[in-house]
């Protein structure tokens, strides 16, 4: 039992929507900036090993053309532009005579300049330069230019026809073309957080919408409340979860319903046993006393009859009538006290249940509408929603039954009857007042003992056996519930209550 209170006041702190969103968003953010971490970390060295590799494929398209002798055709001249172009590379081929044989891309003289800076120059240059490869041919290296402070690749060597070369592509276009893709990314990257956030806002809705349904009927579940189904009808594992909880509420209640019944019967095999001879006796008793009564006016009347004690017709039909009445009245009381004897002993078991109290309370006052209009009784009821109580159904109506019937025949006064229903504390009470006398209050407890009447002959005159309110007690002892009288100055309550989980 603790447990399950704990569950019903436990608290989700935080929404699975919620989660779900954060979950995703991060992940796209964290992917966002490892393509921006491996960028800045991988790329210039990426675009540095493609500028080498537009180096030596520029290198190996001179050497052939210059050993074959197309390199002055204006075919070789239209192709080695495309190469530096699309590289970004400047191209010098020069004879032993340091003549120009061929020249791409920037200045000339400049190119020129450079190349013979790093033929004769070189141990000036070790300390700006950082080789990535080197041959018999040629040298491929990294040249920060003392005067601009600016990086560039360069290649020189000498041709297979002996001819030297230079060639150079600048690194600062490698730099700013990454520090742009960054950029870039991180834009493009913030404006794809922000709409797979909106995105991902609703998937989630839509992917968590079930699952906070199911939450919802699993606490309905831990209140004992069964009514709650899963309408959904997804072909997934949500949709068959939502099945398996339809299944197991279903379960759930007809396992309680019989726990509950099987509960009931065991206290009252228990109590059985302790109070069979005790109530034989006391039965016995009462029977014998209250039919005493009917039975000496029975057999007066007869002996009358039999004496011809009046001859007339009239007295003889009195007679009659009396005598019927007497019996009447004593098969109604040997009725009564079958059923409470039935009840007493346990021999009627009682099937505890689910159902609607305010439907059964409601559907009992419209078939007793003859009798409130007999009895010109005025009849107050309101309308009440399904209150679902645990209780043998048909063992509750005769309670009602008994309340009402009792409350049309001590009506007085303004002739009121106001029946209520009342929830409290998982609960629900059973009021059933009637304008009239109170009962006195040392005749309150002795309400329920078999054979009890407060005015004897009222309750004669009406047709009253004193056993209906000791039916009540029975019943409502078997169900383990309370019940009552209450007086007021105006009339008098009967209730009765019964568990709503």
């Amino acid at each position: 039992m603790k447990l399950i209170e704990k569950m019903k006041h436990k608290k989700a702190r935080y929404s699975i929507k919620i989660e779900f969103a954060i979950y995703f968003i991060g992940l796209v953010a964290g992917t966002i900036l490892l393509c921006i971490f491996v960028n800045n970390r991988f790329l210039p060295r990426y675009y540095l090993q493609n500028k080498e590799h537009a180096l030596l494929n520029a290198f190996d398209t001179v050497n052939t053309a210059s050993e074959s002798g197309d390199i002055t055709s204006d075919e070789f001249d239209i192709e080695l532009r495309k190469i530096c172009g699309k590289y970004n590379i400047s191209i010098l081929v020069m004879d032993s005579n340091s003549e120009a044989i061929k020249a791409a891309g920037n200045d000339e003289k400049n190119l020129r300049m450079q190349l013979l800076d790093v033929l004769f120059g070189r141990a000036l240059q070790k300390n700006n330069k950082r080789v990535l490869a080197e041959s018999d041919q040629y040298e491929l290296s990294i040249r920060k230019d003392p005067r601009t402070q600016t990086e560039s690749i360069e290649m020189w060597g000498v041709l297979d026809n002996g001819n030297t070369f230079f060639m150079q592509s600048a690194l600062e276009s490698i730099t700013e073309s990454a520090a742009i893709a960054n950029r870039f990314l991180a834009y493009t990257g913030c404006i794809a957080i922000l709409a797979s956030a909106v995105l991902i806002w609703f998937v989630s809705r839509k992917i968590t919408e079930p699952v906070l349904a199911l939450a919802k009927i699993s606490e309905r579940m831990t209140n004992l409340d069964f009514d709650a189904k899963y309408t959904s009808h997804e072909h997934n594992e949500i949709g068959m979860l939502g099945e398996n909880i339809n299944k197991l509420s279903a379960t759930l209640e007809s396992t309680i319903s019989e726990l509950k019944t099987a509960n009931n019967e065991l206290q009252q095999d228990i109590e059985k046993k302790e109070k069979i001879d005790e109530m034989r006796k006391e039965f016995l008793s009462n029977v014998s006393h209250e039919l005493k009564t009917p039975i000496a006016l029975i057999q007066g009347y007869a002996e009358g009859l039999a004496d011809c004690v009046n001859d007339d017709e009239e007295s003889r039909r009195f007679y009659c009538d009396v005598i019927m009445d007497e019996a009447g009245k004593m098969n109604i009381m040997v009725k009564k006290l079958l059923t409470l004897n039935q009840l007493e002993f346990g021999n009627d078991p009682v099937a505890i249940e689910r159902f609607d109290i305010s439907a059964l309370v409601k559907n009992y006052l419209s078939s007793a509408d003859i009798l409130v209009k007999q009895n010109e009784v005025k009849l107050r009821f309101e309308e009440y929603p399904p209150i679902f109580v645990w209780g043998d159904e048909f063992k509750i109506e005769e309670v009602v039954m008994n309340y009402f019937s009792n409350a049309l025949n001590h009506a007085q006064g303004e002739k009121i009857i106001e029946v209520k229903l009342i929830q409290r504390d998982k609960k629900v009470r059973v009021s059933i007042f009637n304008t009239g006398e109170p009962i006195p209050e040392e005749s309150l407890p002795h309400l329920w003992e078999k054979f009890y009447k407060v005015d004897k002959a009222r309750t004669r005159a009406y047709g009253g056996s004193g056993v209906g309110l000791s039916i009540v007690k029975a019943i409502m002892e078997s169900h383990h519930q309370q019940f009552g009288a209450v007086n007021y100055e105006n009339g008098v309550e009967f209730w009765f209550e019964l568990l709503t989980e």
